[in-house]
């Protein structure tokens, strides 16, 4: 699976191992991909604690959690452990990884649990009511309700959670396509944009909203979206703002008729052509984007650079000195947005980082958000790239590839030529004993390559090089 933004597509077994077989592996293969895997592991799990139950702590406002399908089965009710419980409560069970949820607290050794008892923490509640649970804890994705990685689908596809249900979907169960040339930090599924309808009225903030015309009407715009399935996304609520987010370049060639050329796509394509904007027009929308700075610039007899409308009901007052409408900061600028004409769709969103900021804050709203449950929303330190930079921060320096090359190049010639003969035997001997699995269709178990080492090392003592394999 992957985060919004984040590829995580699947291969075949035999694929994988064909491609392995024709390319080969080396020793520095091994450590940068073990480096990746790493980062990726400290970005995760950096930010919990791998030796003390969080249960203590309360509802956490982010960590990684596992669901046990030994301990819970699918015809229990289903429960979530922390990450250190998932090692010293649950070792050898089948667990499901959940990656990141927000407000849960430990239920190892709870009343979900009857027969397994909580080493870390034994004293705990029976239940812990504010915990949300959804068919991931049971090992179930998507609308489509499966496994991942699903053993029946061979259709390479990423998976990215939502930011609201946290549930994680398919790209191709999203009613729209996942933007492939603008990069997005969190999407919103369809059913939660359904939830949360207001939500439609900040799409001038996303960037699926790429497709811009003006009409007649000096205050009324038209956004389009760029989704495959055509819906519009927003009418009504600023030009240049969605330009802006979607990093499209938009040229307004103005004939003497007053007659726009259209919007050029990155592509270099037409979007459409607009009729009937006038100087009033452009010194109206001359305002700060709605990211706080200058929207692309629309090139006209005058050069005129235009912003929007949008722009400050969402920034507040402008401060360009241009004629234009006003918002005191005490306004719900929601209400402006929705004022302005709001079209629904049936499908997810996604957005941009930085997203969260341009949510109204007036009493109104978070009101709103309160009854929706989705409080989180006013605050970027929930999203999961604030709780992975944190992580990443607490790490110690080094990792196992940068200490092992330290250690590589402090031995002399003829011991590194050993160690690379070494490797290269370990590596031929794991493969063969790997191959015999594949054929027979068996699950490789943590024993099978403890035996493999023991049978290595058995194997070099008996042949006195100097040269040890050890299993951790």
């Amino acid at each position: 699976m992957a985060e919004a933004g984040s590829s995580g597509t699947k291969r075949p077994f035999s694929q994988v191992d064909n491609d392995e077989e024709r390319e080969g592996v080396s020793m520095l293969d091994v450590l940068e991909e073990d480096e990746e895997l790493e980062e990726a592991a400290s970005a995760v799990l950096g930010g919990s604690d791998d030796q003390h139950c969080t249960y203590i702590q309360g509802y956490l406002p982010r960590q990684a959690l596992y669901a046990c399908s030994t301990c819970t089965p699918d015809v229990m009710d289903p429960a979530g452990i922390c990450l250190a419980c998932s090692y010293e409560c649950h070792e050898g069970h089948e667990l499901y990884e959940l990656y990141t949820k927000r407000n849960f607290r430990c239920d190892c050794g709870n009343s979900k649990f009857p027969d397994n008892k909580c080493k870390l923490d034994p004293s705990k509640a029976p239940i812990n009511p504010d915990n949300k649970y959804n068919h991931n804890f049971h090992g179930l994705y998507c609308i489509c309700d499966r496994p991942y990685p699903d053993p029946d689908d061979e259709i390479e596809d990423e998976m990215i959670q939502c930011v609201v249900c946290e549930d994680w979907y398919h790209g191709r169960h999203l009613s729209c396509s996942p933007p492939s040339s603008v990069s997005y930090q969190e999407m919103v599924c369809g059913a939660c944009m359904k939830r949360c309808s207001f939500l439609w009225a900040y799409t001038v903030h996303s960037i699926e909203t790429t497709v811009v015309k003006k009409e007649e009407s000096p205050g009324a715009v038209d956004v389009e979206s760029v989704s495959p399935s055509g819906n519009k996304a927003l009418q009504g609520a600023g030009d240049t703002a969605a330009q802006a987010e979607a990093a499209t370049t938009v040229k307004n060639e103005t004939s003497s008729s007053g007659k726009s050329a259209g919007v050029t796509l990155p592509d270099g394509s037409k979007a459409g052509s607009t009729e009937g904007a006038t100087d009033s027009d452009k010194s109206a929308d001359n305002k700060e984007g709605l990211n706080g700075v200058k929207a692309p610039a629309v090139k006209g007899e005058k050069d005129a650079a235009t912003t929007t409308d949008a722009a400050a009901a969402c920034e507040g007052p402008s401060t360009s000195g241009t004629a234009g409408p006003t918002v005191d900061s005490k306004e719900c600028n929601l209400q402006d947005l929705q004022d302005r004409g709001v079209t629904v769709g049936e499908h997810a969103m996604f957005w941009p980082q930085g997203w969260r900021a341009k949510l109204c804050t007036c009493d109104k709203c978070k009101a709103l958000y309160e009854e929706k449950a989705v409080t989180f929303l006013q605050t970027d330190g929930d999203t999961v790239l604030a709780y992975e930079q944190r992580g990443q921060t607490g790490q110690p320096q080094g990792s196992t590839y940068e200490k092992g090359m330290e250690e590589f190049s402090k031995i002399n010639r003829i011991q590194q030529v050993e160690v690379l003969h070494g490797y290269n035997d370990m590596k031929d001997n794991l493969r063969d004993y790997l191959k015999t699995f594949a054929e027979q269709g068996k699950v490789v178990t943590e024993s099978d390559i403890k035996e493999f080492f023991k049978h290595m090392q058995d194997r070099r003592r008996e042949q006195g090089a100097g040269v040890q394999f050890n299993c951790r």
